[in-house]
Order: structure tokens, then C-alpha cells, then sequence
């Protein structure tokens, strides 16, 4: 796995952390994917969740402006419906900590 698709990956888990993706967040997810330039394996892997644990390992050697750029990425997906659930923020809020973003 490579730092664009463990990206993905993070941004698939908040997403479905309230059991549901709404188009919007979809719409997000593809967006992200091809400015990231994921080919279709790649988006099957990111699609079908998988090495979705493995990815807070991988990004966690990011330097520290970059980790918290992504977290607030991971707001701005979980965001794309107009409303941020309590889970997309306990993920957040989890992944934060895994990632050793705080301040």
C-alpha cells in the first residue's frame, strides 16, 4: 500500500463510521481518489476497505503539517453531506490520536 491509497483509506472509514454513505460523501471519495491519481485496483482496495488497518501505521511517518492537513481533509469528507454524525467525529477523533496529531 502507498500513502495515497492508506489516504483513501482513512477518508472510506470516516465515511462509513454512521453505517452509511450518502452520494455526496461518494462524490468526496472519487474526487479524492482521482486527485490522487488511484488506478482502478487502487480503488478497488479503498472501495472494498481493504488494508484499512494498516493505514494509520503508514501515514503516522508523515510530517506533522501533513498529518494534520489530512485530518482536516477527514472533516471536509465526512462534512460533504451537510452534517458531521457523532461516529464520522469519534472516528476523527480516533484516527487524530493515531496518527499523534494534537495541540
Amino acid at each position: 500500500m502507498n500513502e495515497k491509497v492508506a489516504k483513501c483509506l482513512l477518508v472510506s472509514k470516516v465515511l462509513v463510521a454512521d453505517g452509511m454513505m450518502t452520494d455526496d460523501e461518494h462524490g468526496f471519495l472519487e474526487a479524492m481518489m482521482t486527485a490522487e491519481g488511484l488506478d482502478a485496483d487502487d480503488r478497488r482496495r479503498v472501495i472494498e476497505l481493504e488494508g484499512w488497518d494498516d493505514a494509520e501505521h503508514l501515514l503516522r511517518g508523515l510530517p506533522l503539517d501533513q498529518r494534520r492537513a489530512l485530518i482536516a481533509q477527514l472533516v471536509d469528507a465526512a462534512s460533504a453531506d451537510g452534517r458531521l454524525s457523532a461516529n464520522e467525529l469519534a472516528t476523527i477523533r480516533t484516527l487524530t490520536a493515531e496518527l499523534g496529531v494534537t495541540d
